[in-house]
């Protein structure tokens, strides 16, 4: 899509550098010609992750927790905030980083962003809405959040997260965006991560029973990581400040997504119901006018051709990852 390279980025930073996402995104940002640096703590990035990217002119990598500060040689015209524990396994086990990476995370990298004056982008989620009552849900919905739950640490992160850096556009002119990204799945996930489509898959090639939460009428709406870096990109090219939602408005249940990637993967597993989450959304589909509309973005890759890209990196990469 030409709108996410309509605008030349000379040097780019990537906090979460060696995430799920943000992995994608050094890959793509290198890939238009920016020199990129990313910055990682590790704390559940991984260095696999960007090992190919490490021997590629123009990429650096920076071992930092951008809550105890930011320094970087370069001046950025791009910074992409992605530094977040972003799956339940990773924010419950780091409840307290997680609440730094959003809070004072966010502040340095704004201030990076702001000094440099260099372009902003959050990433926010589709958590800010939280069990929401109104379906699909569009940017004005203020949601329906737990501030107390076990998710709330996440959700509240990136809900302050969101505040902060509209608060330093208003008062310090720093240009921003949000984007609040749904369910994004696709090569690099971890297979406990806690995450419906890595599990599933994990579970499908063990062989072992696909574990649906609930009855499984609970729907999410599945972004292959490469629509998600697409209209990252879009949003930071286009200058709005957003929020804009970057997710697939396909809904599925989770019943019907454990039965595909069964089909998909070949396998043999059975479905086996377990509890449901505390707090867990009963639907989650993103209204995405403004992103058609304002930046000419769709999805493209449809859930089947997704779920087998990712069956097959799963299947090469080792079914443990």
């Amino acid at each position: 899509m030409s709108t996410a390279l309509s605008r030349k980025w000379e040097h780019a930073v990537v906090t979460g550098g060696a995430g799920f996402v943000g992995s994608h995104l050094c890959a793509a940002l290198l890939d238009a010609g920016a020199a990129v640096t990313c910055v990682d703590d590790f704390s559940t990035g991984r260095p696999e992750n960007i090992s190919p990217l490490l021997e590629r002119p123009g990429f650096t990598l920076v071992q930092a927790d951008v809550s105890e500060g930011l320094r970087i040689k370069r001046s950025p015209d791009l910074v992409l905030h992605f530094a977040s524990p972003a799956s339940p396994a990773d924010y419950l086990r780091l409840p307290l980083h997680t609440l730094e990476t959003g809070s004072l995370g966010t502040r340095n990298v704004l201030e990076l962003a702001h000094s440099a004056h260099a372009r902003f982008v959050l990433a926010s989620t589709s958590e800010v809405y939280g069990d929401p009552q109104q379906n699909p849900q569009d940017e004005r919905y203020w949601g329906n959040v737990n501030p107390v739950g076990p998710r709330s640490v996440y959700d509240e992160a990136k809900r302050f997260g969101e505040a902060l850096t509209t608060a330093h556009a208003e008062t310090e002119g720093t240009d921003t965006c949000i984007v609040r990204l749904f369910n994004t799945y696709g090569p690099r996930m971890r297979g406990h991560d806690g995450r419906a489509v890595p599990t599933f898959v994990r579970q499908a090639l063990a062989g072992e029973p696909l574990t649906v939460t609930g009855d499984g009428r609970q729907t999410r709406s599945l972004c292959y990581v490469d629509d998600t870096v697409r209209g990252i990109l879009a949003a930071a090219a286009h200058g709005m400040r957003g929020p804009v939602n970057i997710g697939n408005p396909t809904e599925i249940t989770m019943l019907d997504l454990a039965r595909l990637i069964v089909e998909l993967a070949g396998s043999s597993s059975e479905i086996r119901y377990i509890e449901r989450p505390v707090d867990d959304p009963a639907v989650r589909c993103p209204d995405i006018t403004l992103a058609r509309d304002k930046l000419g973005w769709d999805p493209r890759v449809r859930a089947e051709e997704g779920l087998r890209r990712t069956i097959a990196w799963f299947r090469e990469a080792g079914a443990e990852e």
